[in-house]
């Protein structure tokens, strides 16, 4: 069993917000915790220090500072607010070493927002730290606006790729991300910062169509074969995405590791590190507790389904999923909530996005597609501050907090000494057979 807060025995804890929800549990009861080990390589490394050295030996690629000598128009793409990113450490080093070559240079520093909302000031300062924000041009990319995208042509799953018009012109265009098992793209970082961080809507929609979403290959720790990132590696190259600066992250936000480099060599680096570090075997039980692992992870219901399609992963036939993620910000998505509550059921619900092509994917329609398909087959009960309504709209139990989500769990199994397998970092793990 994994101890509680002050190592206590027989006490189940799991992140949550800024910190962990508890729990007592029977010490007869058997309890088997998954997630990533972290190797020896990077133990008690500086994060700063991984970052310069990840710089100056580029994979693949010249150093940035080579790329940038002569360059006028520069952006820098970045993740929004709902991803951990440490771009006050990023950012400003790509920064420096941009004008240590091109002392002339302008830089605009894009958030690559993709469907989601635009980061709030306060985010924004949050994320930058204020001198970055007093000193650069951080701008959100808006995905909906006609005016500043630019066509680059087809995708090779059929959807025309548009992106942002400022980062298309850039005389160099770079980005910063974090890698870490993706629930569809295999991982996050590298070209995702191109698509669909900096996409039109309708190239986000068109690339997340339901046939892609239910592909066999499309599953965390899955590259090759994977139709996502067939997408995101063409509209990268298409884009001209010259140089990333990608970090890997222990469970308690800390960079673990760094990489840096060409935006396809570099990340396939940094996810073979990450699949050594968190590839875990399954473990099926009756009941699983899972999290996204706290802040800024679990800030929306919407975010928080990434720990639930996880967890159903393990979960045997029957079963419950207990989702342990605050939601501080809510639901997350008004169309993905609106979906649910507009159909008669979960099976039509599923059989109306089967009948879309490509070319007709709604928003979300990725999220609520697996999202369904998992609450069609299982029953799950969610500890988290979002409103029970919203909760419930989902065809979810909402529970005051874990103990009262075990004893929930433990009436719908049957068996109050039932196994429970525990994802405590579910976004940060790939499960195998």
């Amino acid at each position: 069993m994994r101890p509680g807060p002050g190592g206590r025995p027989g006490v189940l804890a799991v992140p949550y917000g800024d910190g962990l929800a508890t729990a007592a549990v029977d010490p007869a009861r058997a309890v088997h915790v998954l997630e990533s080990r972290p190797g020896p390589g990077s133990a008690g490394r500086d994060g700063p220090a991984l970052l310069r050295e990840a710089m100056a030996d580029p994979v693949g690629s010249p150093r940035l500072g080579e790329l940038a000598r002569g360059k006028r128009d520069v952006v820098i793409l970045t993740s929004d607010h709902t991803r951990p990113v440490p771009s006050h450490l990023t950012v400003p080093l790509l920064i420096s070493e941009i004008r240590g070559a091109s002392p002339g240079a302008e830089i605009t520093v894009v958030i690559g927002v993709g469907c989601h909302r635009g980061s709030t000031p306060e985010e924004i300062r949050a994320k930058f730290g204020e001198a970055a924000c007093r000193s650069e041009r951080i701008v959100n990319h808006d995905p909906r606006d006609e005016g500043n995208l630019v066509s680059l042509g087809p995708l090779p799953s059929g959807g025309e790729l548009r992106i942002n018009r400022k980062a298309c012109e850039a005389d160099l265009l770079v980005a910063d991300g974090f890698i870490e098992p993706h629930q569809f793209a295999g991982f996050s970082g590298g070209p995702k910062s191109v698509l669909p961080g900096i996409a039109a809507f309708e190239t986000v929609l068109a690339s997340h169509n339901a046939e892609f979403t239910v592909h066999p290959r499309a599953r965390p720790g899955s590259l090759d074969g994977n139709p996502f990132r067939e997408d995101m590696v063409f509209a990268a190259r298409k884009a001209r995405l010259a140089f990333i600066l990608n970090v890997t992250l222990d469970p308690d936000k800390r960079i673990s590791a760094a990489f840096a480099g060409d935006p396809v060599e570099a990340h396939a680096r940094g996810c073979d590190f990450v699949l050594s570090q968190s590839a875990v075997r399954g473990v099926t039980s009756p009941v699983v507790v899972t999290s996204n692992g706290g802040y800024p992870l679990d800030q929306n219901i919407y975010q928080s389904t990434k720990s639930i399609m996880q967890a159903d992963l393990v979960c045997g036939d029957g079963g419950v999923i207990v989702a342990v993620n605050e939601c501080r910000d809510g639901h997350g998505s008004e169309s993905f909530l609106d979906s649910f509550r507009a159909a008669p059921s979960l099976e039509a619900l599923l059989s109306e996005i089967r009948g879309r092509d490509r070319h007709h994917t709604v928003p979300d329609q990725w999220v609520t597609q697996l999202t369904a398909s998992i609450l069609a087959r299982r029953r799950v009960i969610m500890v988290t501050r979002a409103r029970a309504a919203d909760v419930e709209a989902l065809g979810m139990v909402k529970a005051g907090d874990l103990g009262a989500a075990l004893r929930l769990a433990d009436g719908m199994t049957g068996d109050p000494l039932a196994p429970i397998s525990v994802l405590p970092h579910a976004v940060a793990v790939v499960i195998r057979p």
